[in-house]
Order: structure tokens, then sequence, then C-alpha cells
């Protein structure tokens, strides 16, 4: 997982060499298990921009019995506060998503406890990343966005509720967030250059950032690359359904015929770099956990 988070970001790098790189979770995938103390990888630090991070202060998922809205354990919430303080002390900037509900008191708390941490952060009133929030951005401003550590604030909008592509990006147009995390698609719509043109402007006037969702550790059977064929037969780098995300499926990111759907001439990426998004925001980077987990299974007598 490493190498291919490396390679997706030496390719953007070639046609931007300011393209923004941001794996989300799997912090630990930037070192060895067993190294003290922890020495990060350092190719695989020069390819990143910063880190995302989920479930800092509130919202755990489903596999740990704890719905959204409620705190974080506090030894889960402080292991992933190690973890991306590691980032953090070598300049990398931390992207924090807590899902708080609508509750305003814990959407206050969360904004504090990650200010306080130093991460720009989100309080995500849905898991599903369905909805802008009702409230102002955190720390808005007008000033210009050149670079991730120019922003104090984002918004996380990868599965928007709008009729059309158009509706979305006017509704995005009218807020004041330092960046966008959103998806390609807006439905079946590709998002072109000429919408990133009106997106990269705040309300308020001030330029802004954005970056494209993109999952590389899942298939999604809603995606352009899938294959009906895959519905009967799914080819071998497709793995079972992830039980908690229906239509994603765990993937063998380390195949050649996965590693081409997203960085191949007409890829993925190649995709995001004609849109002129600024930067790619990479999910399910963990996903070499869960096959570290099946290997040790099998490694017991």
């Amino acid at each position: 997982m490493r190498d291919f988070v490396i390679r997706i970001s030496q390719l953007g790098r070639q046609t931007d060499s300011s393209f923004i790189v941001i794996p989300q979770n799997g912090q630990n995938v930037a070192w060895e298990d067993d190294d003290d103390p922890i020495v990060p990888d350092a190719d695989y630090f020069a390819a990143i921009d910063g880190c995302g991070r989920e479930d800092t202060f509130y919202g755990m998922n489903a596999s740990y019995d704890i719905a959204d809205g409620h705190s974080t354990p506090e030894y889960i919430s402080k292991e992933i506060q190690d973890m991306c303080d590691i980032y953090k002390n070598a300049d990398k900037v931390v992207l924090s998503t807590d899902y708080t509900t609508n509750d305003e008191d814990k959407i206050a708390d969360s904004f504090s406890k990650n200010n306080q941490k130093g991460y720009i952060s989100f309080a995500a009133t849905k898991r599903n990343l369905t909805e802008i929030p009702f409230y102002e951005p955190y720390q808005k401003n007008s000033n210009n966005i050149t670079s991730l550590s120019n922003a104090k604030n984002f918004l996380y909008l990868i599965n928007p509720e709008y009729s059309s592509k158009q509706t979305l990006i006017t509704t995005l147009k009218q807020t004041d967030y330092d960046a966008f995390i959103i998806d390609l698609f807006c439905g079946d719509e590709i998002l072109t250059a000429s919408d990133l043109r009106e997106l990269k402007t705040k309300k308020s006037g001030g330029s802004r950032l954005v970056i494209c969702y993109m999952s590389i550790g899942e298939a999604e059977n809603y995606r352009w690359y899938w294959k009906s064929s895959w519905n009967k037969k799914a080819p071998d780098f497709i793995c079972p359904e992830n039980p908690e995300w229906e239509g994603n499926f765990k993937v063998k990111y380390w195949y050649p015929q996965w590693q081409e759907i997203i960085c191949g001439e007409n890829g993925y990426l190649s995709k995001i770099l004609e849109a002129g998004f600024d930067g790619v925001y990479l999910d399910i980077i963990d996903a070499f956990e869960y096959f570290e987990d099946q290997q040790a299974t099998l490694r017991k007598p």
C-alpha cells in the first residue's frame, strides 16, 4: 500500500508539481509494526502532504459498537492522536473528521479539541457525508488558499443528495470553506475543468482548494470502471463485500489490473487530473490491515 500511494503521488506530480496527496486512516502504513522508536518511511512522507483521520474525538464506526455522536473511547482517541502527531511533527497537515451528528455542543467540542491539537477539522452531521452542515465553517476567512497548510477548515462531501451537478456546484459556490473534499462525479455526471474553475473561489472571494476523493483499497460497484460481468463472477483481485458499506469490495490493491484502473492511461487518476483537481484524498489505506489479519489467521495452527 505504501508503494501504491507513492506511485499515485509520482504520477500526479508529473502533471502538476503541486498536486496534493492525502491518505485517509491507516497512518501506521508509514512504518513497520516493530519499529521502536517509530521511524516513518522517508519516501512515503515525501510523497504526501498530510493525512486524513476519522473518529478522532467523536463517532466510532460499527465495528466498535459505538454510534455516531458519541465520544471516541479515550484509549482509542489517544492512539489515533499519537499516530497523527507523528505526521504533524513532520510538518504534514492532519485533516480530522469527527462524526458528531447535529449536536451543537459536540460540534463545538470537536472543533476545540482538534484546534488544540493543531489539526484542521470537519464535524460531520452524517457519516455518509451527504450534506453540508448547518453551521458556518470553523475559523471562516477570506484568505487565498494556495496550499494545504494555508487551510483552516474543510468540507467533506462525497455523497451529495442533489438532483443535478449544477445544483451541487451552485450550492458549493455559496460557501466559504477553504478546501473541499468531493467526488469526481455527481450521480452519473463527471465534474469538468469548467466546473472546477467555478468551485475554486469562495463566496467571500478568496481562492480555495478542491480535492478529489478516491478509494484505492476498495472497489465500488457503482463506479464507471465496474463491469456488469463482475456481478456474476468477479475477477481475482475483488474480495468479499464490506458488510458495513453495501456495494464496496476490498481489493487486492497490489494486483496490476487494479493499479491500472487507478493509475492507467485512462484510469481514475487521469480523470481527476484532467478535471483540474488540486489533489486526491485516498481512502481505505487501512486495507493493508485487512490482508495482514487474513495472513495471520492462515498461519494459526
